[in-house]
């Protein structure tokens, strides 16, 4: 009689790749004879996926870089950490024109022996940045009934938007018109401008209005006659 016996029997994930085992055989008198052989472990199985969807902002270029991590939502794998799982997608880069609809992004997770996943996640941009607004300031004459108008085109400088071009921008005046009550405080007026884009997003500016009037008086004279009172004399107003 003799038994046999192998010095390991159980593996796991520490023992991936070759592994050399004792196989001993041992007679009741206690003579062993003991040879080796390998074990080769692999790991076939894929890490799971899991994604998330999300919702990202355009910057003020109106791009925005997603990475694999922000799509990421908890995948794992059997053997290899999850900090060391290798992720990434297959779309990163977005633009204005991503925002009228979604995009399905797929994420790819591959563990330490090569193996892979994948999963879908929706990706929804959005543009909440607001215009950027400059003004100047302008000088309005009063003309011969004592009024004077602005537009928008007058007090705007140049404003944008990282998505909506400059002429599909909406603007807004909280006054454009103006009379000889706005010569008080040496004519200077604050107005208020709005400009609006495409996704609904408003931002303001002021600038300075000096109204001015340069129209001189009209004269109108009339003949009179005059009669000399007692002392010869007369006075007209």
């Amino acid at each position: 009689m003799y038994e046999e016996w192998v010095n390991k029997t159980t593996f796991d994930c520490g023992d991936i790749g070759v592994n050399t085992v004792n196989f001993v055989a041992e007679d009741t008198s206690g003579n062993q004879d003991i040879t080796t052989f390998t074990v080769t472990v692999e790991d076939n199985t894929a890490p799971v996926a899991v994604a998330q969807d999300v919702t990202v902002s355009l910057d003020a270029n109106g791009s925005y870089t997603l990475t694999a991590a922000e799509v990421n939502n908890g995948s794992s794998d059997n053997c290899t950490a999850d900090a060391d799982l290798s992720l990434s997608i297959d779309i990163s880069a977005f633009d204005c024109t991503n925002i009228a609809a979604t995009t399905t992004v797929t994420l790819t997770v591959q563990d330490a022996s090569g193996n892979s996943d994948t999963a879908t996640a929706t990706v929804t941009v959005v543009d909440d940045m607001v215009p950027t607004v400059v003004t100047q300031d302008v000088t309005v004459t009063l003309d011969a009934n004592g009024a004077a108008t602005i537009t928008t085109a007058d007090i705007d400088n140049g404003s944008s938007d990282n998505c909506t071009a400059d002429a599909d921008l909406a603007f807004a005046l909280d006054q454009t018109a103006f009379d000889c009550t706005n010569l008080a405080n040496n004519g200077v007026n604050t107005v208020t401008l709005s400009v609006t884009d495409e996704e609904g997003n408003v931002q303001t500016g002021t600038a300075t209005v000096t109204v001015v009037d340069t129209e001189a008086p009209t004269v109108t004279a009339q003949d009179i006659d005059v009669s000399l009172d007692a002392n010869g004399e007369a006075t007209i107003t």
